[in-house]
């Protein structure tokens, strides 16, 4: 199988899927996913880009933040991942990939819409890395809703929750920790700029992203510390078939972008690899689009 780095189209370096009708209950995961989604397992090739470096992951289980985790271990770095407790199965996996190229994986199993456990994350990735110097905030919620009456407190509350707050939550503590020289990476979405109906909630907090982002990227720029985002696309994930889209859409998933495909979790790493690394040094309050060709402010 080719990497990242072999000249080929990117029309066709993954198939044209179009998946079944499937549901998963929340929050999904990898193992159930049909087609397999592609996280780098087999192909994702590692230049030592992030050696020694020490990266705490949220939603690092399955979807894009497994492809991460999987790229950060191959170019040198330890990994934390935070993840549900319902998603075991899938980390344990991740963990074995971090650790069959001689990295550390630290497990930390959690629901961060709690406020005292994003506290708790931070302090148990920093003891159990020795130290942190990445911080990516990515794991989200996502429920298609097709009507606005139909959207109740209790997923409006969980999605800010899980999507904004624990991202506020979060970086705040690993402050304590950052030493100049660190990167915060935060995946936002294509939903801050071109909001699908059915995703009020969701495209709220990735446009909320995004402003955190470029004011955070402001305010730690004079303390070394460098604020990006990455905002995907439509990527092939366990986030979709758990209700993140209406079940009839799952066919035509990504069939409307340029390339005239969904994109697959691994073709996301290089851009947050690039963002971690000392080569992106003067990028701050940066949000990259990786989309597959669909227009962005």
């Amino acid at each position: 199988m080719s990497d990242q780095y072999t000249f080929q189209n990117p029309v066709t370096r993954f198939p044209e899927i179009s998946p079944p009708k499937q549901d998963q209950p929340e929050p999904g995961l990898d193992r159930d996913l049909t087609p397999q989604s592609d996280r780098g397992e087999e192909s994702y090739r590692g230049t030592g880009r992030l050696e020694g470096r020490k990266a705490l992951i949220t939603g690092a289980d399955s979807g894009i933040g497994a492809a991460v985790a999987i790229a950060f271990a191959r170019e040198g770095a330890d990994v934390a991942l935070s993840y549900l407790p319902e998603e075991e199965a899938d980390a344990d996996e991740i963990v074995g990939l971090i650790e069959g190229c001689g990295r550390k994986a630290v497990k930390l199993p959690g629901d961060i819409k709690d406020g005292e456990f994003c506290r708790d994350l931070v302090t148990r990735a920093v003891e159990g890395l020795g130290g942190l110097d990445i911080l990516v905030n990515n794991a989200g919620k996502q429920i298609a809703v097709e009507r606005l009456e139909d959207l109740d407190d209790e997923q409006l509350d969980h999605t800010f929750k899980t999507n904004i707050y624990s991202f506020f939550r979060i970086t705040r503590e690993a402050l304590k920790h950052l030493p100049a020289g660190s990167s915060i990476i935060n995946t936002t979405s294509i939903q801050a700029y071109n909001p699908s109906p059915t995703l009020l909630d969701y495209a709220s907090t990735k446009a909320a992203i995004n402003n955190f982002t470029k004011g955070l990227a402001q305010q730690l720029a004079p303390r070394g510390i460098r604020v990006n985002a990455v905002a995907p696309g439509p990527f092939w994930t366990p986030l979709q078939v758990s209700d993140g889209q209406p079940k009839e859409a799952l066919p035509e998933f990504g069939k409307s972008t340029p390339l005239g495909r969904a994109g697959q979790p691994t073709e996301l790493a290089p851009a947050y690899v690039f963002l971690a690394s000392p080569e992106s040094s003067y990028v701050l309050g940066e949000t990259l689009n990786v989309n597959g060709g669909n227009p962005t402010p």
